[in-house]
């Protein structure tokens, strides 16, 4: 695809978290500086919370790159549509304890004996919990009764709490006292600004070897900004397409005219077909948060009635999703560049004569 068209190593906006693509923006160097420093504390809780797409996950596989395996035995948890039972076998699970046909006093008792052993090797355990805001009050009252394994002198289990603004509101819940007291550090992650973008889109660009070509110029950046609002996902999905769309035209450098193209292109592939919108179709898109959402200081209302079964396979869902986009976003590049090939051909073929031909030899 466009990766040998330009001289990459590899796709430089691939959809899914990779740590060997972590661009230290002055917002995800504070988030992993409060990482860091939960991990010098070895107690307590640490929250992180970001919008989506804002670089969460990336962030905790940087972290986890970075652990010494020596020291900290660590376990990553996504799928959170759980009730309380459920998330403590998720935890158990995590670590590499057996949990299936466990009463929940036998899953306490691994996990203690486990948290224990773990110290006496002179290593500590944390717990990552991603996708926080779906979490139930109930269910991060049962993560905060883990913290309470304990020996005389230290906490034995650590928790790092990441998602979306609207964890927010479940943390200062009125329920949430006991928690919030044991929260040591807690920090909102934040898109890029303008110059952080560029530097975004420069930085994972030369993660694969670019040394200029294609050529971005300055329109081009801010056609990019404007459109993400600074998500580094959405800096991706739009960058790829950008990229993709160079290989087709044989493009070498780009500007606010290519950009907007592209952008164009995409929102016309999300915009819902004239008889759905007729029929009034619910929109493909949600509508847009208001400041207050971003910031986290929405108002919790009562939550209405869930059926468990469809939280748990939206659950299952999420965890996967972002691979399925990278698989969808590769059989469309290969079906345009297969369409593009066969165009090439037709016009490269000489053109027929429009007269028909008559057989004289009679």
């Amino acid at each position: 695809m466009y990766e040998t068209y330009y001289g990459f190593s590899a796709k430089p906006f691939q959809l899914r978290p990779d740590p060997h693509f972590f661009f230290g923006s002055k917002g995800h160097k504070r988030a992993m500086a409060y990482l860091e420093y939960g991990l010098s504390q070895g107690e307590g809780f640490i929250v992180v919370t970001g919008e989506v797409g804002a670089g969460k996950t990336t962030l905790v596989r940087n972290l986890f790159n970075r652990l010494p395996s020596d020291q900290i035995v660590a376990a990553h948890i996504v799928n959170t549509h759980l009730d309380p039972d459920d998330t403590l076998r998720m935890v158990v699970s995590a670590f590499g304890l057996p949990y299936e046909g466990a009463s929940k006093t036998d899953l306490l008792t691994r996990l203690e004996k486990f948290l224990c052993d773990v110290d006496h090797q002179g290593k500590r355990a944390l717990l990552v919990i991603d996708e926080a805001q779906n979490l139930s009050a109930r269910t991060v009252e049962e993560l905060r009764m883990l913290s309470n394994f304990q020996t005389d002198d230290k906490s034995l289990l650590q928790t790092f709490l990441l998602g979306q603004p609207e964890f927010r509101a479940t943390l200062h819940s009125p329920g949430m006292q006991q928690l919030r007291q044991r929260v040591i550090a807690s920090y909102h992650l934040g898109p890029l600004d303008a110059q952080e973008a560029r530097a975004y889109v420069e930085h994972r660009l030369a993660t694969v070897g670019w040394q200029g070509d294609p050529a971005f110029d300055e329109g081009a950046h801010a056609a990019v900004y404007a459109y993400s609002g600074g998500i580094p996902r959405k800096i991706n999905t739009l960058m790829d397409r950008v990229l993709l769309m160079g290989y087709l035209e044989e493009l070498h450098a780009f500007g606010a005219e290519e950009i907007e193209t592209v952008i164009r292109d995409i929102d016309e592939e999300y915009r819902l077909p004239e008889p759905l919108a007729a029929a009034g179709a619910p929109a493909a898109t949600a509508a847009p948060a208001t400041h207050a959402e971003h910031a986290g200081y929405a108002q919790a209302g009562p939550a209405p009635a869930r059926d468990p079964n469809l939280d748990e396979r939206r659950g299952e869902r999420r965890a996967s999703s972002v691979e399925m986009l990278d698989e969808r976003m590769m059989r469309l590049e290969k079906s345009i560049v297969s369409v593009l090939s066969i165009l090439k051909k037709i016009v490269a073929t000489p053109n027929e004569t429009a007269t028909p031909h008559v057989d004289n030899q009679k």
